[in-house]
This record gives structure tokens, sequence and C-alpha cells, in this order.
């Protein structure tokens, strides 16, 4: 146990490290854009963006910028470490930083109209899901990142220039989406067979209030299952590493929403056609195991497929009547 629990120091000391190192990078890209736009360069840019102010000037704004970040962290690190220690602390920045602000509405009781459930979890119970992420997220999360990196590699990969158009980027993350729906779609059905779901995913449906944070509390063996719904499109595409972050900001935000545990007016459900968000899957943590259906990640199109939302789509008739 003692040897775990240095090994475990001794990963945080580097991320830790890492991150010191990645802020002064980032301070040194603003310093230099900071001389470049003191010299009079930046302004050909200012003038694209602000006069005609079209967006894809501001596109082109925003690639000229994207580039000069590139090419910072290209002076600092290696592949290697951007896109298993850089991609870690994207996952570990995004999900803490969307997932911790519904435990404060939930403790504060603001915006409670807007909450599902009428029941609250303890600080007790928050504390527990934590302290079990940052276990999970060490010591599975982590090391799957490192000994993913050869596949990604082996799959084309990329974190150097040119950098891939955002015609490119947006295809990519639409299949990515694709393909991560139809594969969590069944393996989340798989888990609620009666073996599976009292031996492995119980673990994420003691939370049946589910808030931000426990989208990502399961069993480690839940983890490596569906995570690999969340990785096969990279694996098969070998995105560039913008693309591969792009996608993690984004399904982690995704995944955060659907477990909030609150339904806002500002709600993406409320305006994406077949999202599933908040409301679609808090019903599925409400019931049990046998009888919950929505089993769909983002968009709910696989439930409606298969016949596996009727009793939700019920209810939601009956509240709307």
């Amino acid at each position: 146990m003692d040897s775990l629990v240095e090994s475990g120091w001794q990963v945080y000391t580097m991320l830790l490290s890492k991150c010191a190192y990645a802020c002064i990078c980032l301070v040194r890209l603003i310093l230099v854009c900071g001389v470049v736009h003191r010299i009079g360069l930046l302004w050909p840019l200012r003038a694209c963006c602000f006069r005609s102010g079209s967006i894809s000037n501001i596109i082109t704004a925003l690639e000229f910028l994207l580039e000069a970040l590139v090419y910072v962290w290209h002076m600092n690190f290696v592949d290697f470490q951007l896109a298993c220690i850089g991609s870690f602390i994207v996952h570990e920045t995004v999900f803490f930083l969307s997932g911790l602000p519904y435990i404060f509405l939930e403790r504060t009781g603001l915006l409670s109209t807007y909450k599902i459930q009428t029941k609250h979890n303890t600080p007790e119970a928050q504390g527990k899901c934590i302290a079990w992420l940052l276990f999970y997220h060490s010591c599975v999360n982590f090391p799957l990142m490192l000994f993913s990196y050869r596949v990604f590699k082996f799959m084309g990969m990329r974190s150097s220039f040119p950098l891939p158009s955002w015609k490119v980027v947006s295809a990519q993350i639409l299949f990515f989406f694709i393909i991560e729906d139809f594969v969590f779609y069944w393996g989340h059905r798989i888990l609620h067979t009666k073996w599976l779901y009292k031996n492995v995913h119980s673990v994420h449906h003691e939370y049946a209030t589910p808030f931000g944070l426990t989208s990502e509390y399961a069993h480690p063996a839940e983890i490596l299952f569906l995570g690999f719904a969340t990785f096969i499109g990279p694996a098969l595409t070998g995105p560039h590493l913008i693309t591969l972050w792009l996608w993690l900001v984004l399904r982690v935000i995704e995944t955060v929403e659907a477990h909030c545990g609150y339904h806002f007016p500002w709600s993406p459900s409320n305006f994406l056609p077949l999202y599933g968000g908040a409301d679609f899957h808090d019903y599925h943590h409400r019931l049990l195991y046998t009888k919950s259906g929505n089993y769909s990640s983002t968009f709910v199109y696989m439930d409606w497929i298969f016949g596996t939302d009727k009793g939700y789509r019920k209810l939601k008739a009956l509240k709307e009547t």
C-alpha cells in the first residue's frame, strides 16, 4: 500500500509540475502576442476581423491563435507528453469545472425550481463520489491514456502542423458522436442484464439522484468497457490532437450535463433535435434496472428505433397533458 501511495504521489507531482510548466508556456504565448501587438504586426488581423465582422474572418483569427499555441507547445513538449498528460489534464479540468457547480447548486438550493427530482444527495455521498473519482482517474483513466498512446499513433494521430481544417474537424466529431452513440447504447444495454448489473453497473446506479460528477462514477470494468465507446472513433480515424481534445471536451460536457439533475430553459435538449440530456437520463436512474430503458448516450435515436424509451415517452406525454 505504501508503494502504491508513493507511486500515486509521484504521478500527482509530475502532473502538477507539467501544469505549472504549461501555464508558464501560456504566459510566454501571451507575452509574445503582446509584443507582436505592440509592434503593429496584428493590425491586419484586427482589421480583417472587426471591420468586416464575417464568420470566416473570425475563424481565420482563431486559427492564427491556435497555430501560435501549437507552435509554443511543440517548443516545450514531446508528442507523448501532449497526447497522454495533456489529454489527462484537459479531461480533468473540463470534468471538474463543469461538474462541481452542480454540487454547489444542490447544497445551496439555488435554481431548485429546475431540479428534476426533489431528493438531494448528502454532503457525505458527494464527498464519497469525489474521492472515488480521484482514485479511478489516477489508477484507471490515466494508465489507460498511457497505454493507448501507441494505438493512436499507429492509426495516424499527430500534434504537428498542418492543423486540420474546420470541415475535417467537424466531420470527424460528427463521426465520433455517431459511432459512440451506437457502441454505447449496446454496451449500456448489456450492462443492464442481471449479472452485469449486479456485479458491475450497480456501482454507477448507487446514485438514484445523479449530479454532474456521478457521470464517471462507475466500476473500473465499466470505465474500460464504456470508455471503449468514447475512443473507438478517434482510434479508427487517427485525428489531430486538437480534434481529440475537442472531442474530449464535448463528450465530457455532454455526459456531465446528462447527469446534472437539472433541466434548465437553456438545456441543449430544448434546442437540439434527438438530444437526450438530463431529463432523459434522469429517468434512467430513477427506475429499476430491468425497466429503466433510455440507454442512449448523447442522441436518443437508438432508443427510439429499438423501443427502449417507450416508458419515458408515455410519462412525458402524461405530464404534458
